[in-house]
């Protein structure tokens, strides 16, 4: 017998079975429980997966009690401070962070799929003014299925590395325009001579009447933002995603289904009523 395992024992009938310890890089261990039915007859019960890992990652590990997130093992103090989203982006799709020219075409791919097909402004359309942006936002990123058939093969890993460009691509300009909905003012189209973030800027507060300079410190703090956000590990919307993408649906029904477990209010929403507070806070007289 192993040392690297743990023995159960069914206490009702003295069955009893030895499962293999898997050890990770970082963190804690995990028992190999694959077997346990077949074994014994049982199943676990861990609602909400407090002590269950239910997958392999090299991408991310994350310890929020300790403060720790370590995209592909590079601190995420260290990305937030030397890096940019695009690259931190390239850095959590291919594992390690690109070199001097893979930037370049990385960048070339997205700014190439900056734009998004004119049919979906009809979707914008469609919403009513008061529509809350995540509904929009989730509306037209499951729509993107009806619109990129040649990157909705998932088992294709071309089609799947396309669908994941086009996301990270047209995903600032679907949420400018969300914006845009609200507000009542014309769509901002892309401009590719503009950084990734400066171009969010630019299409969310830019209008055709006069000119928009993006604020170079507005700049830099999205950026950082969008990199602490880019990615958590195993939560509740990768989970969704991850859950609907074994059905084999593509890649933006997925995202769509991910999105829409982001806008709860015990996940992404909460960032929502943080906004809500500091506006209550700023428009308070007292």
């Amino acid at each position: 017998m192993s040392n690297n395992t743990v023995t159960i024992i069914d206490n009702r009938n003295g069955n009893k079975a030895d499962f293999d310890i898997l050890d990770p890089t970082i963190g804690s261990s995990t028992i190999d429980i694959r077997k346990l039915h077949s074994e014994m007859g049982l199943f676990t019960y861990d609602p909400g997966f407090q002590a269950t890992a239910s997958c392999k990652s090299d991408i991310t590990y994350i310890d929020g009690d300790k403060g720790i997130l370590l995209y592909r093992g590079y601190p995420i103090e260290q990305l937030a401070e030397h890096s940019n989203y695009l690259e931190t982006s390239y850095l959590l799709m291919y594992g390690e962070l690109p070199n001097e020219q893979e930037y370049k075409d990385f960048i070339r791919l997205i700014k190439r799929h900056t734009m998004v097909h004119e049919g979906v402004k009809q979707f914008f359309d469609g919403f009513n003014h008061d529509a809350h942006p995540m509904a929009i936002m989730v509306g037209v990123v499951g729509a993107m299925s009806a619109f990129y058939h040649d990157s909705t093969d998932i088992s294709d890993p071309w089609q799947r590395e396309v669908a994941s460009i086009r996301l990270i691509a047209k995903m600032p300009t679907i949420a400018a325009w969300s914006y845009k909905k609200s507000t009542g003012f014309p769509y901002i189209y892309p401009q590719n001579d503009l950084t990734y973030v400066e171009n969010f800027l630019h299409m969310m507060f830019a209008l055709p009447t006069e000119p928009y300079h993006v604020d170079p410190v507005i700049t830099k703090a999205l950026n950082v933002l969008l990199i602490l956000h880019a990615d958590h590990g195993q939560n509740c919307s990768t989970a969704t995603v991850r859950f609907v993408g074994s059905s084999q649906a593509n890649l933006f029904a997925s995202v769509a289904a991910g999105m829409n477990a982001l806008w709860g209010p015990l996940h992404g929403g909460a960032n929502q009523k943080v906004v809500e507070m500091l506006s209550n806070i700023a428009n308070d007289p007292d």
